[in-house]
């Protein structure tokens, strides 16, 4: 009986695409704690559904990865405990991982077959086992939700564990994302020479470089000449943390997430939105998005990001295969 469950339940889930999914967490975005309200979004964007349903439809995966340019790690199925270890509420994982692994094979039927009024129902008795407010739980519990509909039932259920989470509390983080560096007594005879710290991992202190104001992220990380090569096989050496290859929106490796001061960001100027749309990241008219290219993004004070673990060239193939979509059915 539970296999036919498992069936349902993610069949169910499968008739949420990407913008289906864009629908129901802006509708539970409300329901999210500001801790977890840009990381939440954020993580929707690093891990698009389409891309994995490309890979898995394509006669050949790897030549398609290498058609779109990939390089990093791609696959959600390779970091369901870890993925979302930026979001306060992967603290929850374990108890959000376990429930949703039940509601996946329970025979019991859902309060609604609305998906964001699912999460929420999820989120709430995973608060009351854990004596959170139930904000703190939204957000990973969509993440769960999701990473189960891309990587499978079993694959979510055999995974080994998280990652050890951050312990600082959330008001602390909300506090140092909007913090900026004090220039000290005399600061204002720096002028356009003010220094900031930009945050590019909140769960390892030393992941920090700094920015004197008005330098692009990249440049700025650049000066970081500490070796960052073991924490992710695309930088290279003397770049800094954050991957970098052409510097003029081209490659799109330099994606990031602004968790905290995307007010603080220079506006995204034409090269970088038509970029970013071709790149598959993110489609928007906010002129300050929470997704950017640290080579075109100039910070004017204290920023913090999050770096994705992949880049390719996805929004283009998507727009082709829409057309050969329309082309079919006319």
């Amino acid at each position: 009986m539970s296999n036919n469950n498992e069936a349902l339940f993610e069949a169910f889930l499968n008739q949420h695409d990407d913008p289906a999914w864009r629908e129901v967490i802006r509708d539970l975005l409300p329901f999210i704690h500001d801790v977890d309200k840009n990381a939440t979004e954020i993580w929707f964007h690093f891990y698009p559904l389409a891309l994995v349903r490309a890979l898995e439809k394509a006669e050949d995966a790897e030549q398609l990865a290498k058609k779109l340019l990939l390089q990093g790690n791609y696959y959600l199925k390779d970091q369901i405990d870890i993925s979302h270890k930026f979001l306060y509420g992967h603290r929850y994982w374990t108890e959000v991982k376990r429930v949703v692994g039940e509601r996946a094979v329970s025979d019991k039927a859902p309060a609604s077959l609305n998906l964001a009024a699912q999460i929420r129902e999820v989120a709430s008795y995973v608060a009351g086992l854990v004596k959170a407010e139930e904000s703190l739980v939204v957000g990973i519990t969509a993440v769960a939700f999701m990473t189960l509909q891309q990587v499978g039932i079993n694959a979510f259920k055999a995974s080994p564990g998280p990652a050890r989470a951050s312990k600082k509390r959330r008001e602390q983080i909300l506090k140092e994302r909007a913090r900026d560096d004090s220039q000290g007594l005399f600061g204002f005879l720096r002028g356009e020479e003010k220094v900031y710290t930009i945050t590019f991992d909140e769960t390892d202190e030393s992941a920090k470089f700094k920015l004197i104001s008005s330098q692009h992220l990249t440049t700025a990380a650049a000066c970081d000449k500490r070796d960052h090569t073991g924490r992710d096989s695309r930088i290279k050496a003397d770049e800094g943390p954050i991957p970098v290859e052409c510097r003029s929106a081209s490659c799109g490796t330099c994606w990031v997430g602004v968790l905290g001061g995307a007010e603080k960001l220079s506006e995204v100027a034409a090269l970088e939105q038509r970029s970013i749309t071709e790149f598959g990241y993110i489609e928007t008219d906010e002129q300050k998005p929470l997704v950017r290219l640290a080579c075109q993004a100039q910070a004017y004070g204290a920023v913090s990001i999050v770096i994705p673990p992949w880049n390719g060239v996805f929004g283009k193939h998507l727009r082709q295969q829409k057309e050969r979509e329309q082309e079919a059915r006319a």
